[in-house]
């Protein structure tokens, strides 16, 4: 492919959908970043500024076109003691810190960890993230005036019926211009963008952090650094996975590591605190017709437009029609067919999904949730591989030998099984163990096998293992014990 159609397909193939989709994901980041600003103890401007800079780097940088990446709650909240005790300074450096981190994850090309992410923990990480997301408005439902429900429910009809009109310009846009209309011409009392906290009016500068350049400030930050650019870096990769579903296209998930460290480091030398990819402002994207890089670039710069050009303007935008598209993105995020799915699906990945959503919507915090669901996950398919593990045996006609067949994957979960198979005090003279149907996969399988061949020798029976298979063998040769000197002694003398 040439550069030419490259760049044509990435950046100029969807030219009116990416531009209007960029123009309402720009309107819908603003409260977003005031309050995660807010959430990490700093300056509106701050978290804005962040939103620009990482949504304009991350549409060059980034492995996933059409996903947005701006200031996010998931990284805010956990600035909040480091500001506290240290100050924005130290915010900044822990920023470019985290990127440098992301960095470093992509070129040991992290992404490929995402294979280990089961569909049950996938879809148990999207409900919760609709859940929080719907709860994050709650404060804009809960005590304020009936015009604003009747807003609220005027701007939702509006998203899901203008669509049977025409699909020329996304719902969303219509929906703030329609509202933001009516609140100006009926005097409508609700809360306005403006209300949240006074909008930058400049440019963001190029800044250093102004912070004592010693280890003690190295251990100071790390520890935020690292847990910042662990969440961004999984939220990001999860983000981009959902996206690849939506748009039925594939991403880069190593290169989407390197990007969003890059975008990291700039919002921090830009006075910006860190973010990673957002779902709901992705998710607002892609309905809205995004679909190339085209339409994050967008995002970011008519976001700055907007701060810096029509600032007043944006500060009339009523709340309501915000928490309308919010809602919209939480009902279209979440995956109602999960909730059929319990009916249906086995048991053990239902267990996983919902343990997933509740960690998350109880701490929220995405990273443990997602922890939660992967190691449920491998704790059930390792018992599940454990089960279809057996071994039988035959005695010879004179009663002095006997077969032993292994059949399944001998591994840590099936090792117990393995030595209760063999009675070590039958009189015998002879033993064949054929693990030709079976596969030993580590260190606890390998020693299952040296403990068993040891405890026949002990008996004095002769012992000689069968059928290995040459991945099997090569770990047996390796680590295996039982035909070196001493070893006897060593593992059962004690």
């Amino acid at each position: 492919m040439t550069f030419s159609d490259s760049l044509r397909r990435n950046w100029f193939s969807n030219l009116r959908g990416d531009i209007l989709a960029g123009i309402v994901v720009a309107l819908a980041l603003i409260p977003e970043a005031i309050g995660f600003s807010i959430i990490a103890g700093v300056d509106p401007k701050v978290g804005l500024y962040a939103s620009v800079v990482i949504a304009i780097v991350i549409s060059f940088a980034g492995g996933r076109p059409a996903m947005i990446s701006a200031a996010t709650a998931a990284t805010a909240v956990l600035f909040g003691s480091l500001v506290r005790e240290h100050g924005l300074q130290y915010l900044l450096a822990a920023t470019i810190l985290a990127g440098v981190l992301q960095i470093l994850a992509g070129y040991l090309r992290i992404g490929y960890l995402m294979r280990f992410v089961s569909r049950s923990v996938m879809t148990g990480f999207v409900n919760a993230l609709a859940i929080l997301i719907f709860m994050a408005q709650l404060p804009e439902l809960i005590g304020v005036t009936w015009q604003s429900y009747a807003m609220i429910a005027a701007g939702l009809a509006v998203i899901y019926l203008f669509p049977r009109l025409t699909r020329a310009i996304p719902s969303p846009l219509v929906c703030i211009l329609v509202l933001t209309g009516a609140a100006l011409m009926l005097g409508i009392d609700t809360r306005t963008v403006a209300d949240l906290g006074e909008l930058p009016d400049a440019l963001p500068m190029l800044l250093i952090p102004q912070i004592p350049l010693t280890l003690e400030t190295l251990w100071i930050i790390l520890p935020t650094s690292v847990a910042v650019a662990a969440v961004g870096l999984l939220e990001s990769l999860l983000t981009a996975s959902i996206v690849d579903q939506m748009t039925d296209t594939k991403s880069d998930k190593n290169r989407e590591s390197i990007g969003q460290g890059i975008a990291n480091i700039a919002s921090g030398f830009f006075g910006g605190m860190a973010g990673c990819a957002m779902i709901g402002q992705s998710v607002i994207n892609v309905k809205s017709g995004g679909r190339s890089r085209l339409s994050t670039f967008v995002a970011g710069a008519f976001l700055l437009f907007l701060l810096l050009v029509l600032g007043d303007w944006v500060g009339l935008v009523p709340m309501p029609a915000l928490v309308a598209i919010m809602i919209m993105v939480s009902i279209g995020t979440f995956r109602w067919s999960s909730l059929t799915d319990l009916r249906h699906h086995p048991r053990r990945s239902s267990l996983v999904m919902l343990a997933t959503v509740i960690t998350v919507v109880g701490t929220h915090n995405l990273a443990l949730g997602v922890g939660v669901g992967v190691l449920l996950s491998g704790i059930f398919f390792a018992w599940k591989v454990a089960q279809i593990f057996r071994v039988s045996s035959i005695l010879s006609a004179d009663g002095r030998e006997r077969d032993y067949l292994v059949e399944g994957q001998l591994f840590f979960a099936s090792a117990a099984d393995f030595e209760a198979a063999f009675d070590f005090r039958e009189k015998l003279e002879r033993v064949r163990i054929d693990v030709s149907r079976a596969h030993i996969w580590d260190l606890t399988g390998v020693q299952a096998v040296d403990m068993a061949v040891l405890k026949f020798r002990r008996e004095g029976v002769e012992v000689e293992l069968i059928g290995m298979n040459e991945a099997s063998a090569t770990i047996m040769d390796k680590l295996a014990v039982h035909d070196q000197p001493g070893a006897l002694e060593r593992m059962l003398g004690h």
